[in-house]
């Protein structure tokens, strides 16, 4: 079980009622208003499953980590969260239990402890950041000159992904495919009859394809795990790689297959297995119908690989109830299957494919109130989760409105 616990850190305050642990499930969506700390808590647990991994990989030792000042800089600067420990409501509290370690950060110490005996499974980490939408202008991560970190790797991966497509993509939306002009570096959309730039196209299309294409390309170079699509290792990674495989033949002590078992070990060190996709916002500029095809695509590359996991922030009621859709979708499916009608399992299908089915079990919705920092869990009925929630009660108070005006122009 990978969990967080926040308290007293930027806009979160007492955090989650009870015992404060945040569960973060296969699928793990934060809703609130604007400052109320959904990113905060998509972002603090993209940088501790980064330090998790990095421990893992031996990129540096504990103590460095430990380092008074480390998790401000230059982790929490990565995604511009570093001011918040100034800001804090109080004594800032932040604690991660991953597979693999444990850290806490209290008065100002980072502290971990190292799990032993876990499966932990080493993680491509991305961060699709909300301020996305204009790299469809931008040709090179390095033409930009920003200070948002986690933008410019997540234009890095944009760019990679560009680079490894082979002839046109299929898009989730308007029946549309995307091409890439490498000779001229340039994306094409193409619909029926048409084809223009991507920078010429809608924003819906502009804020979707980068997250489509990343979100494709990292999780079936994790899926494959062949050699050929691995994600290449760092000029870091490679050195450190070389001097831990020269250091296991270098072993006398060692037998021909205790040196083989060794090199194992050590490459599954290195090489991802599973994908966490951390998304802001997929609603994005997008109509509702197609905020249903990009939800359904996002959960389908989380449904590639075990040990993935998808973490959404959203505005959107549409993205909590169609979540309610693939959950009812899991249910009918094992009814269907009980009741041998394996017959009407291409009908679900149309409705909901395969891929984005989920368990209840592997959903977690969380609320975040902007007024005193609190969290709360989203309840659920028989694992769908509830209306009552945050969003859906604004769509209400949009119908009462309209009902005073009525009683209003009844009062003429």
């Amino acid at each position: 079980m990978i969990r967080l616990r926040v308290k007293n850190f930027g806009p979160i305050g007492p955090g989650l009622e009870n015992d404060g642990w945040i569960d973060f499930k296969r699928v793990t969506v934060f809703i609130g208003n604007q400052g109320s700390g959904k990113s905060t808590l998509a972002k603090l647990y993209s940088t501790f499953a980064w330090i998790e991994k990095a421990l893992v990989r031996g990129d540096y030792e504990r103590k460095w980590f430990e380092r008074k000042g480390r998790l401000k800089n230059p982790f929490l600067s990565y995604h511009r969260l570093e001011n918040y420990l100034e800001s804090s409501r109080g004594d800032t509290l932040i604690e991660y239990q991953g597979d693999a370690c444990t850290i806490s950060y209290a008065k100002g110490q980072l502290s971990i402890t190292e799990s032993h005996g876990q499966d932990y499974k080493l993680p491509q980490v991305m961060y699709v950041p909300a301020e996305r939408n204009f790299i469809s202008y931008v040709r090179h991560p390095r033409e930009l000159k920003l200070s948002s970190e986690s933008l410019k790797e997540f234009l890095s991966a944009f760019d990679q992904a560009k680079q490894g497509m082979k002839g046109t993509v299929k898009l989730p939306i308007n029946d549309s495919e995307i091409e890439y002009d490498k000779l001229n570096d340039i994306l094409n959309l193409k619909g029926a009859g048409h084809k223009l730039r991507l920078t010429d196209a809608s924003s819906g299309f502009q804020s979707l394809v980068p997250v489509y294409l990343v979100s494709q390309y990292l999780a079936r170079s994790v899926r494959e795990g062949s050699e050929e699509s691995q994600q290449p290792m760092s000029a870091d990674e490679s050195e450190r790689f070389r001097a831990e495989v020269e250091s296991i033949f270098a072993n006398a002590s060692l037998t021909p297959e205790q040196k083989r078992v060794a090199i194992s070990v050590l490459s599954s060190r290195f090489n991802k297995q599973a994908f966490i996709n951390i998304v802001e916002e997929p609603e994005q500029n997008l109509f509702p119908s197609s905020q249903w095809d990009m939800l359904k695509s996002l959960l389908g590359f989380q449904s590639e690989g075990k040990h993935n996991r998808l973490v959404l922030t959203t505005h959107s009621p549409y993205v909590v109830s169609y979540l309610s859709l693939a959950i009812q979708g899991r249910h009918l499916q094992q009814r269907l299957i009980e009741a041998k009608r394996d017959d009407l399992l291409p009908s679900l299908y149309k409705i909901v494919p395969e891929k984005a089915l989920l368990d209840a079990d592997d959903v977690a919705i969380y609320q975040c109130n902007e007024i005193d920092g609190s969290i709360s869990r989203l309840s659920a009925f028989e694992g769908i989760p509830s209306d009552e929630n945050l969003l859906n009660s604004w769509l209400r108070q949009g119908n009462e409105l309209f009902d005073q005006l009525l009683d209003l122009e009844e009062a003429i």
